[in-house]
């Protein structure tokens, strides 16, 4: 054993020996050292004839070894009395080295049963390799080994994916991490293990080309890490990435990172998809919405259905002709807590690029996807690994698994940038707007990726964006100041004197408003989240609070937005006098006789034609009631206006008729109950400052459908009369804002009405 242990010496000692060339000659010495070994207590008239074999499994097993690897041993026997000797002498000499060394002595039979109740046993038999003995003993082994686990690979199947996921939750994410876990991380060489030993048990096929590419390269990158000085570890540590970089073929630690978190990526994916792909074809099918899924096509948005747990494309689907579609995927995908199909994703990958700048129901599907929190952020790296992202988001590869040189931060900057997109959308009842706050949140460290200051590079960058996008120019100044402005409420509260009045000022001059105050400050706690837990504390937080409270009143005498003006065609169709609607491609008017209680009618008229209502804008002129809302059909195709008419006229008599139909259409598109809202909680907002003759009632909700309609029937339920409204529909998420006054034309008293009456409208929105 001597000659191992000075051959293995050797071998680490070659620095030209690396990846797979190392991994060779390191199972060739220890192969050699054995069969030499066994060969000789063979030879012994003791051991002579059949009947034993030395098998390695693990990384010998796979000719994947390390300088830290174990060697795993299974000496395996045909029952005779007389193996415990050969066994002493074949591992006394093995330890007296210091290799590292684990052995298990069984007949077949002894072996097959372990391997039924234990699953790290089974699948180490796997991998079982024979160096010496009885070659046909060995084969034996290895056949019924395999014959075993593909007859009850189904049933230990939860358990295989119950135990991926428990690794997953201890050791986090490879592609994501600072320091990650080369083995066990989410990511990893386990998870490729894990799809070989589905695939040997005939469950799938086995990994793809570029899977084992990017097993090899982390390989690799795990061998230069086993050879640094001191204990062998698979965790790659900030202070060992740049003495690696160099000699895996590297400039610096960065570009080695770029690649090990892009092969993880690669793995994480193929893992995801193959287990989902496995355990639908396994496991017993669940029920979508109340349906069968493998029979029933439910649909999401145009041309988006959701199919047997997945959401997949119409039939009729264009991607080519239909530019918005990849977005309207990701958005259904998020909204539902769905994956995307592999064979849909094949399509997409044909779609038209988008005209610039973007139309507006694409950039509300972007929105949409990012404000359904966190189970957006498995469906933007779908979009990733699919090719889909880039073309949308051209400044995206410039971050692309960049690792952050910085000990506060958890994640590679897009994923820092997805997280904290995703921690923003339970922070958008604090906004009124929250479309730009997620935008901001995805955008705010898009900088990152070049060279300078990142603030900077952001600030240039953004400006291009959001024309791109489609936005008005005061958005897009809006978040321009976002990511100019990222840091600031977070650095001045905890480096400047909170007491000294210039502080305070210069934070007002630099935001400029209320609303973009407020966006700063749920952009800063989103970023502090997903940042790590040292950049987000309770401290900070309170210190943030309390520089936001006094800019706010530095702001206070901010004038309101002026009210939108009716058009020359809006108020010809007023001085008719009679109830009415008018269509101009996304925007209706209606018209009727002013009285309590008319927008919730109009709104509920909407919704039960599968009308998304994504504005309005209520008021009246002379005694007539004009609504003005921006509504687009749900699934593509518009009503038969007709009939929306004769619907209009219905409502105005029979709001009975008109809650049950709502009821019955509400019920068809209910969320899925078992899968859990990513939305924060509503919110009911009282300002008295906006309006001297009434009070704004501002409701911040996750959209759904009838909002509009239950809002506003809640306000006319308490007596509420509804001067004007105006109603934003951001992506996902709706701010409603409603001037009332009470039965005396008042504003609205505070104390114990007011609470009745957020009462009211909370209760509305939890039916």
């Amino acid at each position: 054993m001597a000659a191992l242990r000075a051959r293995r010496a050797e071998v680490l000692a070659d620095w030209t020996q690396r990846g797979a060339g190392l991994r060779s000659a390191l199972v060739d010495a220890v192969d050699t050292c054995l069969d030499a070994v066994v060969g000789d207590l063979l030879a012994d008239s003791a051991w002579a004839g059949s009947g034993l074999a030395v098998l390695v499994v693990g990384a010998y097993g796979r000719r994947e070894p390390a300088a830290g690897s174990d060697l795993d041993l299974v000496l395996v026997h045909d029952g005779r009395a007389d193996v415990a000797p050969f066994v002493d002498r074949l591992l006394y000499p093995l330890w007296d080295t210091g290799f590292p060394v684990d052995h298990s002595t069984r007949t077949i039979d002894e072996a097959l049963a372990v391997a039924a109740q234990d699953l790290r046993a089974a699948l180490g038999l796997l991998d079982a390799r024979h160096v010496a003995g009885d070659p046909q003993l060995a084969a034996d082994l290895v056949e019924r080994t395999r014959g075993q686990w593909r007859s009850g690979i189904r049933r230990r199947l939860p358990d295989l994916v119950r135990g991926a996921r428990e690794r997953w939750q201890a050791h986090g994410e490879l592609p994501f991490l600072l320091e990650p876990d080369l083995k066990l991380a989410r990511g990893g060489l386990r998870d490729v293990q894990l799809l070989r030993a589905l695939a040997l048990g005939w469950l799938t096929d086995p990994p793809e080309a570029r899977v084992e590419a990017a097993y090899t390269g982390l390989l690799d990158v795990r061998g230069e890490l086993h050879r640094r000085p001191g204990r062998p570890s698979d965790r790659l540590l900030l202070q060992e990435q740049d003495a690696i970089a160099v000699p895996v073929g590297y400039g610096d630690a960065d570009a080695l990172m770029r690649d090990v978190y892009a092969a993880a990526r690669t793995i994480a994916f193929a893992a995801d998809q193959t287990l989902r792909r496995v355990q639908r074809d396994v496991a017993p099918r669940r029920r979508l919405f109340g349906r069968s899924p493998s029979t029933d096509r439910i649909p999401l948005a145009s041309d988006v259905v959701a199919q047997d747990g997945e959401v997949v494309l119409a039939v009729g689907a264009d991607p080519a002709r239909d530019p918005g579609l990849v977005l309207r995927v990701a958005a259904a995908a998020a909204e539902q807590g769905l994956p995307i199909a592999p064979h849909a994703l094949a399509r997409l990958a044909g779609s038209a690029a988008l005209p610039e700048p973007w139309p507006a129901p694409a950039r509300d599907d972007l929105v949409t996807l990012l404000g359904a929190g966190y189970d957006a952020v498995a469906v933007v790296e779908t979009l990733d690994q699919a090719g889909l992202l880039q073309p949308l988001l051209p400044e995206w590869e410039q971050v692309r698994c960049k690792p952050q040189r910085n000990a506060y931060h958890r994640f590679t900057v897009d994923r820092h940038l997805v997280e904290c997109a995703a921690e923003a959308a339970a922070l958008t009842r604090r906004v009124a707007r929250p479309d730009l706050l997620l935008l901001g949140a995805l955008l705010h460290d898009i900088g990152k990726g070049l060279p300078g200051d990142h603030t900077d590079n952001g600030v240039a960058l953004v400006a291009r964006i959001g024309p791109r996008l489609g936005l008005a120019p005061d958005d897009t100044a809006t978040l321009v100041a976002m990511v100019r402005h990222h840091l600031l409420l977070p650095d001045t509260a905890t480096r400047r004197d909170l007491e000294d009045p210039v502080t305070v000022q210069r934070v007002a001059d630099a935001v400029g408003d209320r609303d973009t105050l407020d966006l700063l400050h749920a952009l800063a706690e989103a970023d502090g989240r997903a940042t790590g837990p040292a950049a987000w504390s309770e401290w900070k937080a309170g210190l943030v609070d309390e520089l936001v409270s006094r800019t706010r009143a530095v702001l206070a005498g901010a004038p309101a937005p002026a009210a939108a003006a009716l058009s020359a065609r809006q108020l010809a169709l007023a001085d008719r006098r009679e109830t009415a609607l008018d269509v101009d491609g996304d925007t209706l008017t209606v018209v009727t006789p002013d009285r309590p209680g008319v927008l919730w009618r109009w709104a509920g008229v909407l919704a039960l034609h599968r009308l998304d209502v994504r504005g309005a804008i209520a008021t009246s002129t002379g005694a007539m009631a004009v609504t003005v809302f921006d509504a687009v059909p749900r699934f593509g195709s518009p009503p038969d206006w007709e009939i929306v008419r004769t619907d209009l006229r219905r409502a105005e008599a029979d709001t009975a008729w008109l809650a049950d139909r709502l009821a019955a259409r509400e019920r068809d598109y209910r969320r899925d109950p078992h899968h859990p809202s990513a939305a924060s909680p509503p919110r009911v907002l009282f300002d008295d400052a906006a309006s001297a003759s009434a009070t704004v009632v501002e409701v911040r909700a996750h959209d759904r459908l009838g909002l509009l309609y239950r809002l506003a029937h809640a306000l006319a339920d308490h007596g509420l009369d509804v001067r004007s409204a105006r109603v934003s529909t951001l992506g996902a998420e709706a701010v409603d804002a409603f001037y009332v006054v009470d039965e005396f034309g008042g504003p609205l008293p505070s104390g114990v009405r007011r609470a009745a009456v957020e009462a009211a409208l909370l209760a509305a929105l939890a039916d």
